[in-house]
C-alpha cells in the first residue's frame, strides 16, 4: 500500500473530523477476525439504515477526536478498529452490531462508545442494544394513547346502535297504533 501524502493525511483527517463532529453516537470496535466480505456486509447494513462503519487509522482517528470535544478515547484506540457512526439513536446502532457479531461468532466487538459527549463501556452499549428503539418506543407511545380513543369509539358506536334500535322500535310502535 502506498504511504499517504501529509495532504492526503490532512484531508483525511478533516473528512473524519467532519464525519464525527456530526454524530451523537460513535461506538469503536475491533473487528479483527472478520473477512474483507464480512466487513463489506457490515457496512452495507449500517449504510442502508442510515449510520456508517468506516475504518480508518488510528493516529488519524486521534487526530480527529483531538479536534473535537469528545472524551479521550486514546486507550481504546489500539490494534484494529472500526468506527459505527451512527445518528440520533443510539440503540439501533447498537442492536446492529449485536445482531452481525451473533452471526458473526461474536465480531465484531465493542471497545467503547461514546453518546452525546459521554463514555459509554462495552457492557453499556450491550445495554443499549436490549432496549427497545425509539421507533419501537413512538410507536408504543401511539399505541397507547390511541387505545383509549379506540374503547371510546366502540362505546359510542354501541350507544348509537342501541339508540338507533330503540329509535326503530318506537317508530314501528306508533305505526302500528296508528
Amino acid at each position: 500500500m502506498a504511504q499517504r501524502t501529509k495532504k492526503e493525511k490532512i484531508q483525511l483527517t478533516a473528512e473524519l473530523v467532519d464525519t464525527l463532529g456530526g454524530s451523537d453516537v460513535l461506538y469503536l470496535t475491533d473487528f479483527t477476525g472478520l473477512n474483507v466480505k464480512e466487513i463489506t456486509e457490515l457496512r452495507r447494513r449500517f449504510r442502508e439504515a442510515g449510520h456508517r462503519f468506516i475504518v480508518v487509522k488510528n493516529r488519524l482517528a486521534l487526530r480527529a477526536i483531538e479536534q473535537l470535544d469528545l472524551p479521550d478515547l486514546t486507550e481504546f484506540l489500539q490494534g484494529p478498529t472500526g468506527f459505527v457512526v451512527g445518528a440520533d439513536d443510539p440503540v439501533e446502532p447498537a442492536k446492529m452490531l449485536r445482531d452481525f457479531a451473533k452471526e458473526n461468532e461474536d465480531r465484531p466487538t465493542v471497545k467503547v462508545g461514546v453518546v452525546e459527549k459521554r463514555v459509554v463501556l462495552a457492557d453499556e452499549v450491550m445495554a443499549l442494544a436490549a432496549l427497545p428503539s425509539r421507533l419501537e418506543l413512538l410507536a408504543g407511545i401511539v399505541g397507547s394513547l390511541t387505545a383509549p380513543v379506540t374503547g371510546i369509539v366502540w362505546i359510542l358506536d354501541g350507544l348509537l346502535r342501541d339508540i338507533a334500535s330503540m329509535v326503530e322500535e318506537v317508530a314501528k310502535k306508533q305505526e302500528g297504533s296508528q
